[in-house]
């Protein structure tokens, strides 16, 4: 099993800035990739950012390109996405994906909520 962990959701002002992070633990080996999602109040859960971990490259989805940035620790198994210029549209609950040995586990969420 792996279990991650999430920590550094809040409450912003819109234009603020926060960093999450997702530290996974237990069964990492063959890690694939670490992917932060969100799915705010009454829509589904989206794809917000992803980080293969064998070589690093990231993308992002095209709404929070150029303000979200995915980035990881790879010692420590911990990935973050740094958001900044963050919008009321960015309120949600994001959580953390680890894709191991093509299983993927979740992490909890932290929620994220963007003040006008």
């Amino acid at each position: 099993q792996v279990q991650l962990v999430e920590s550094g959701g809040g409450l912003v002002q819109a234009g603020g800035s926060l960093r999450l992070s997702c530290a996974a633990s237990g069964r990492t080996f063959g890690l694939y990739a670490m992917a932060w999602y969100r799915q705010a109040p009454g829509k589904e859960r989206e794809f917000v950012a992803r980080m293969l971990w064998s070589n690093g490259s990231s993308y992002e989805r095209g709404s929070v390109k150029g303000r979200f940035t995915i980035s990881r620790d790879n010692a420590k198994n911990t990935v973050y996405l740094h958001m900044n210029s963050l919008e009321p549209e960015d309120t949600a609950v994001y959580y953390c994906q680890a894709t191991v040995s093509a299983s993927h586990y979740w992490g909890q969420g932290t929620q994220v909520t963007v003040s006008s």
